[in-house]
């Protein structure tokens, strides 16, 4: 049995055109479905729904022998645990792709404040990624963690900036916040048990071999 672990939302829908080249259908929607393993059209395949920052974690352990994670978590998770052993990402699927930025209120001088020195309080759910990406500015930083609803923190006060991921930027525009940064390009990756490799060999590879010639050049 194969077990791939994908989120729900824009990294699953973008994933399904690749699994169709594998000659692989998902039989339930996970948006209609309460089940959180789905069974496919290949009886040795099955895909597990997990949150998108726990999909690395469920390959590393053998959870699953695969999965799509985008470079945002694997990035985060890297920093926080100095690497990610028993995991190999063999492909850049380049799904779900968006950018890690820095956003503020539209009258807030963030130029001003990173030229003077000054230490600001940035509100993310990316804190590791933001607290590498300001020390490599030289600048000082106060991080909150948050999970969610991270255009409040400026309009509230909580935070002078935020570090997020940024697609379109209409959510931005809509809370009256701008782009200030862009610093990292975002994409999902395909990621694969080490140990899974090794003892699933031919069936792992064909199916990465199948993702590989779906993904654009």
């Amino acid at each position: 049995m194969i077990t791939l672990a994908l989120s729900k939302g824009r990294i699953f829908q973008e994933t399904l055109p690749l699994l169709a080249a594998a000659g692989i259908e998902v039989l339930e929607d996970p948006e209609t479905s309460r089940k959180l393993i789905l069974a496919t059209n290949k009886p040795d395949v099955r895909v597990v729904l997990v949150r998108a920052s726990d999909v690395p974690t469920y390959v590393q352990y053998g959870g699953a022998d695969l999965g799509v994670a985008g470079r945002d978590v694997l990035h985060e998770q890297a920093l926080a645990s100095d690497g990610a052993p028993g995991l190999y990402q063999p492909l850049d699927l380049k799904i779900a792709r968006c950018r890690m930025s820095v956003a503020t209120r539209v009258d807030f001088d963030y130029a001003a404040a990173i030229k003077q020195g000054s230490r600001i309080r940035v509100a993310t759910k990316y804190t590791e990624t933001a607290r590498q990406h300001f020390a490599d500015k030289g600048v000082h930083v106060d991080l909150i963690k948050l999970y969610g609803s991270m255009e409040l923190a400026p309009l509230t006060g909580l935070a002078d900036a935020i570090v997020d991921l940024v697609s379109t930027g209409g959510t931005l525009k809509a809370n009256k916040l701008v782009e200030v940064e862009s610093f990292m390009e975002i994409s999902s990756r395909l990621v694969v048990n080490q140990a899974a490799l090794k003892l699933k060999r031919d069936k792992l590879r064909a199916l990465i071999d199948a993702f590989a010639s779906a993904v654009p050049a």
